[in-house]
């Protein structure tokens, strides 16, 4: 299916820098969000290292003829999430080794949301809190679930997810790329329809827009107008993060 994206970040209303780093990567297939933490200790960084990393092993993997990208596979049986998960480790590993040998930047560590696209397959890996949703007709469904304390707190019952909005742990993630050597690796995967918008976003949108005013946006706006307008969204509501958004949507 063809494909068509676009990408859009902020710094906001209430940071120094922009901690953010987002890749896009249409000859691929390869969409990635990744939201760095650490501050002054290297946030963006850590999220520059994630970026970087995911492309490179992807970009190394489908180069090889006789490599995962070539293989004929039905989606539960494909080889591409395990190279997602792998190129997700490896940016583990590299940020966490950069710390290590930089006693500045010990601490840092970094979201990743990836999307990658092969036909009429998604797939995704997610560590953190950033999201990767999908808009399909009337529908969002959130595909990634978030790794943070009051995400937890819902799914425990403890609190709301209106409470979660505005709770003051909203910022505590439980797990991160980078932070230690190694992570857990999220991975999902569906079965893409023509039609089908995918976005990816940092909790700087995540934590000030609900999920039907992004889906209403990426169904009634262009692709190229989709990022900022969120992005807007968001300003307008504070923006006390930075945000970012990639919007990509799949035609026939």
């Amino acid at each position: 299916m063809a494909i068509r994206s676009h990408g859009q970040t902020d710094v906001g209303r209430r940071r120094e820098r922009n901690e953010d780093a987002f890749l896009i990567d249409e000859s691929l297939g390869l969409f990635v969000v990744a939201d760095g933490m650490g501050g002054h200790a290297g946030g963006d960084i850590a999220s520059r290292i994630a970026v970087d990393t995911v492309a490179e092993i992807l970009r190394a993997s489908a180069a090889d003829p006789d490599g995962p990208f070539a293989a004929q596979a039905p989606l539960p049986e494909s080889p591409l999430p395990e190279v997602l998960r792998t190129a997700v480790s490896e940016a583990c590993g590299a940020i966490f080794r950069r710390a290590q040998a930089e006693p500045g930047l010990v601490g840092m560590g970094t979201t990743v949301t990836a999307l990658l696209l092969r036909g009429a397959d998604a797939f995704f890996a997610h560590v953190g809190d950033s999201r990767a949703y999908l808009v399909r007709g009337d529908l969002i469904q959130q595909i990634s679930e978030d790794h943070s304390f009051v995400y937890e707190q819902v799914k425990a019952g403890v609190i709301t997810a209106e409470e979660a909005r505005h709770s003051r742990f909203k910022n505590i993630i439980t797990r991160s790329v980078g932070f230690e050597e190694d992570v857990a690796v999220d991975l999902m995967g569906l079965v893409a329809e023509p039609g089908d918008v995918f976005v990816l976003c940092s909790d700087g949108l995540a934590n000030l827009v609900e999920d039907h005013e992004i889906r209403d946006i990426a169904r009634s706006a262009s692709l190229d107008e989709l990022p900022g307008a969120l992005i807007d969204l968001g300003i307008e509501r504070g923006a006390d993060d930075n945000i970012s958004v990639i919007g990509v949507r799949l035609g026939a």
